[in-house]
């Protein structure tokens, strides 16, 4: 007798069996790779026991080396030993910053940046995926066989090409994405896992390059994210540049080579690590140039210094708790997440806001990676979906070009994804057989201050008069973040879409910018709509007019005709001014103006359909 063996969908087809998948959080200073066994998340060691895998790469003729074995040359060798390289992903060389004082070569190539280094050109994309192999081999190695898919975590800032880069560098490691996981998110699985943890709490999560606040709800094994924020490439990274900062000054020191500014950095770092436990940390070196370097740097010098870094990320805080309409009481919980956390002001400063102590029994360095194993072993179809249910939103607005250059925002930010949404739309002018599709993200009104993401056009239109049409325009992000878009004409099913991948996106600092911006300039823009909406209705009016002339105009007399061309001439005048109530008064003139001629032309359209049919037949026809 054959048994047939029953597995529920998702599953894995021999039901004892583990599917062995990853959850790796690819930070800016180090990243993890974790999984779940017994039903517990851990992280997965080296062959030596050490947990972190540093986010260094260096490149020579022969090939690399990743880890702890590039971080040990980064003084020696630091034009080919590439740091902090999610700072690059998905940024072209005019989104990073103090670049001039890296020691890399850039290589402004279309899209992203390149870097030069012995092993030729690398793309950020690359250096991450000489990380996430690392962190494969690691993985499968600890499993012992082939991973079905990793959970990647990025930070809930990453816009829509900083998160195609990341897949893409996946990809190029030989990993199946299962999902890209929000950073903070991850970090409230494990915590909403591990302490069954209900009710709403805010994540803060200060790594070596990025800076996230989420505010979400736990209830019930759902996991809701309320509001994101975030702020400018602000992390660890830019502590270690103020005690860099503070060396030179104090020690007063000349103008480093590469060599020796990477060396004094890696003290400042060394330093700001020891303040974690220790009152002072002494700073000693002997540069190349003969200069020696022999400070201390107490815990408050370094709070002083820092200050406006710690101020820096409660800005975001504060705008994420009014986004999700919300007060510091109403939180019931602060998750720290980062290894950056760790600084005393930090705890501080986070402590005092919330009125409450932030929670750190799970390890800031851990938590992200631990959370996305758990939706990693959801996902690989190791325990039930039914387990919990997971609610993400995007940043910023997602939207369409209108006429005027306005905007029509499709989905608002902080929107729950997966999410799908479409609106109709229509032509403008008469006889109007193809439309252009401009897809733009942000919050302002026009579109000169979002960003364009992508464009698209939707051609084989029947020919109709203008407003006939029917075209549906449908936008669905998926549960990565990532956007398409389509647009579907419903009379003869024309269609045309886009999957947007731009080339680079934007950086967080620009986020953080577009979202003061709308804020500041929200009267201003509401104005500036009303003033573009009003033009296009004025230029929609004069078209409709000029079109009545061109077909008609032998209805009027030339005194009549005159006067309404003249009306016409008034109206275009006062349309490309910016006084909307002289425009409203001149579209008021050319109504009263056309208002007889209107009329005629609907006694001649009545007159012509009419024409050569008896009373008796109409009358038969209203009968029916």
């Amino acid at each position: 007798m054959v048994l047939l063996q029953i597995a529920e969908p998702g599953q894995s087809d021999a039901p004892h069996e583990r599917r062995l998948a990853v959850g790796i959080d690819l930070g800016t200073t180090n990243s993890l790779v974790a999984t779940v066994r017994s039903g517990m998340a851990v992280v997965l060691n080296d062959e030596l026991g050490r947990s972190l895998l540093p986010s260094v790469v260096r490149y020579t003729g022969d090939g690399c080396e990743v880890g702890y074995e590039a971080q040990a040359h980064q003084t020696s060798d630091p034009r080919n030993t590439v740091v902090s390289v999610k700072r690059f992903m998905g940024r072209g060389l005019k989104d990073i910053a103090h670049r001039e004082s890296m020691p890399y070569l850039f290589d402004d190539a279309p899209g992203m940046v390149r870097l030069h280094t012995a092993a030729g050109p690398k793309s950020p994309v690359e250096v991450s995926a000489d990380i996430l192999r690392a962190l494969r081999e690691r993985g499968e190695a600890a499993l012992g066989g082939d991973l079905v898919g990793a959970v990647i975590t990025v930070p809930a800032y990453f816009d829509d090409a900083q998160r195609q880069a990341t897949k893409d560098a996946a990809r190029l490691a030989g990993l199946n994405v299962l999902r890209l996981l929000n950073e903070p998110t991850a970090a409230a699985i494990a915590y909403g896992l591990d302490n069954a943890a209900e009710g709403v709490y805010a994540v803060y999560d200060l790594g070596g390059g990025t800076f996230d606040i989420s505010i979400l709800k736990l209830s019930r094994g759902v996991f809701e994210v309320l509001s994101t924020g975030g702020d400018s490439a602000l992390g660890g990274d830019d502590f270690d540049q103020r005690i860099f900062c503070w060396i030179i000054e104090a020690a007063k020191l000349k103008p480093l080579s590469p060599q020796d500014a990477r060396f004094i950095l890696s003290r400042a770092r060394e330093a700001k690590e020891y303040l974690t436990f220790h009152g002072a940390a002494p700073i000693t070196a002997r540069l190349s140039s003969g200069e020696v370097v022999d400070l201390t740097l107490t815990t408050e010098i370094f709070a002083e210094i820092t200050r406006t870094l710690v101020t820096k990320t409660m800005q975001p805080v504060r705008k994420a708790l009014r986004d999700a309409k919300l007060g510091v009481d109403d939180v019931n919980g602060v998750i720290m997440v980062g290894g950056a956390t760790r600084m005393p002001q930090i705890q501080r400063a986070v402590g005092e806001f919330f009125k409450k102590e932030p929670l750190n029994n799970l390890d800031p360095d851990k938590v992200v990676a631990l959370g996305a194993a758990k939706q990693a072993n959801l996902l690989a179809g190791n325990r039930s979906a039914d387990d919990w249910l997971l609610l993400d939103v995007i940043p910023l607005s997602l939207g369409l070009e209108m006429m005027g250059g306005l905007v029509e925002k499709i989905i608002p930010r902080n929107s729950t994804i997966p999410i799908a949404r479409a609106q109709d739309f229509t032509t403008f002018r008469d006889g109007q057989t193809a439309l252009a599709v401009h897809v733009v993200q942000g919050e302002r009104e026009l579109v000169t201050d979002c960003r364009s993401l992508a464009r698209f056009e939707l051609r084989g239109i029947p020919p109709m008069v203008a407003g006939a049409a029917r075209i549906r325009v449908t936008f669905q992000v998926d549960a990565d973040g990532l956007l398409s878009v389509s647009a579907r004409e419903q009379t003869a099913g024309v269609e045309a879409s886009v999957v947007v991948k731009p080339s680079y996106g934007l950086s967080d600092d620009e986020i953080a910018h577009m979202l003061k911006d709308s804020l500041e300039h929200s009267r201003d823009d509401a104005m500036r709509r009303a003033l573009k909406e009003i033009q296009v209705e004025a230029q929609r009016l004069i078209e409709a007019v000029q079109s009545a002339l061109k077909s008609d105009g032998e209805l009027l007399a030339d005194d009549e005709r005159a006067r309404i061309e003249a009306a016409i001439v008034a109206l275009q005048a006062a349309a490309l001014g910016e006084n909307r109530r002289h425009i409203t008064l001149a579209m008021d003139t050319l109504d009263a103006d056309t208002k007889d001629f209107a009329a005629r032309r609907m006694d001649k359209n009545i007159r012509r359909a009419l024409a050569g049919r008896s009373v008796a037949e109409i009358a038969g026809e209203e009968s029916q």
